[in-house]
């Protein structure tokens, strides 16, 4: 019949030896982790300042090495009083495993984060459309990013999801084209139509004049001619430039005689 070979701790054996041992001895040992630790946190950081990674991830990296530093400590300590470390090794194994998959959508999302932070697709501030929602960046943490919508509105994004779509930064460049599109009467000359067009971009504030503003001929249609209307402007005046080219169409082409087209059908009656 087997018995069982499975060591366990005599915590009694353990104090017992602890009393033969020198406290200083111990003392020195965890003095010496503790200036052996500062020094390579030290080091270290040095390291990552001369870099140019972001500074959240220097300061979650930092944060990593300090734990994994205490934790190495805890293990030399241990070993100075006796205690079976191949126990504690698995037990913190066994711990982190379980911990691992408790967790996992979260260390998905601060994986995505990293990703975020190291990469910088986006900034505080900046208006951005993604998969799950678009509006300006309030903050960026390590798990999730918070977006404020221009309805007053505040979505919060995780990084996972987020760092695995599509992301369009809008106010990277510093500035948005505004494309309209028009449909103008086969009645109407391109000229006056372009002439009305220009005369609705000069009534609205905000346009910028470099890059120019154009009128373009997009497509000859079955009731119409469609016409495009191509301007810049800054980021936050794109809703005002927008919807005031749109307000602003109707009387510059009844200013200039020229008749907005809509879908409609003429029927032509033929005398035999």
């Amino acid at each position: 019949m087997g018995t069982n070979t499975t060591p366990s701790m005599d915590w009694g054996k353990i104090f017992a030896s602890l009393e033969m041992k020198t406290v200083w001895h111990i003392l020195l040992t965890l003095a010496v982790c503790i200036v052996a630790a500062r020094l390579i946190h030290l080091l270290i950081q040095k390291v990552l300042h001369k870099t140019t990674m972001e500074q959240r991830i220097q300061k979650y990296i930092l944060g990593g090495l300090k734990a994994a530093a205490w934790i190495i400590t805890v293990l030399i300590i241990a070993d100075q009083l006796g205690i079976p470390i191949t126990s504690l090794v698995a037990l913190l194994s066994v711990l982190s495993l379980a911990i691992s998959l408790a967790v996992q959508s979260v260390l998905s999302n601060i994986a995505g984060g990293l990703v975020i932070l190291s990469t910088k697709p986006f900034q505080v501030g900046d208006y951005i459309q993604t998969d799950n929602g678009e509006g300006f960046v309030r903050s960026i943490t390590l798990t999730n990013t918070q977006l404020d919508t221009r309805n007053g509105l505040r979505v919060v994004i995780p990084n996972s999801s987020l760092s695995a779509g599509k992301i369009t930064n809008w106010s990277t460049v510093g500035r948005l084209r505004v494309v309209i599109p028009i449909g103008a009467s086969y009645d109407a000359s391109v000229a006056d139509v372009k002439k009305a067009c220009m005369d609705a971009i000069g009534a609205v504030d905000g346009i910028l004049s470099d890059p120019a503003p154009t009128v373009h001929v997009e497509r000859y249609g079955e009731s119409n001619i469609d016409y495009a209307i191509y301007c810049w402007c800054e980021v936050d005046d794109y809703w005002p430039v927008y919807y005031g080219l749109l307000e602003g169409l109707q009387g510059a082409f009844a200013a200039a005689n020229v008749e907005i087209s809509y879908n409609h059908l003429n029927v032509h009656i033929m005398d035999k």
